[in-house]
């Protein structure tokens, strides 16, 4: 009997259906923008594999800053949008708010779609 391996991010559009399963965090964020591109939904994060404890919070730096002490050179930005989907958000609603936060010199990105806390 084989035992398949699931995919440990998975993403989702109510508003079409569409699906998209993926074993890279920053994948759902990638499908996001495709779909969204495409046809202006939004999606949302169904599944979520992080590494390390997501912290019970809503502030968006408190949540890179913890989660920063998993990974090197930043955190994902599909697994700060797992997090935040833990809380009700979309990843839409994420990017727009860690767009935010950047701009006032909070959150910094080490390398492409990656995020630390100064």
């Amino acid at each position: 009997m084989s035992q398949q391996r699931r995919t440990p991010f998975a993403a989702t559009c109510t508003a079409c259906g569409v699906d998209r399963e993926t074993a890279s965090a920053n994948e759902i964020v990638a499908f996001y923008r495709r779909h969204h591109r495409h046809t202006g939904h939004d999606v949302e994060v169904t599944r979520a594999d992080v590494d390390g404890d997501v912290p019970d919070t809503d502030d968006l730096e408190t949540v890179v800053a913890e989660l920063e002490e998993h990974y090197e050179e930043g955190v994902p930005i599909g697994v700060v949008a797992a997090a935040m989907a833990r809380r009700g958000r979309s990843v839409g609603e994420t990017l727009e708010e860690i767009h935010e936060v950047r701009m006032t010199g909070a959150l910094y990105e080490p390398r492409h779609d990656h995020l630390a806390a100064f």
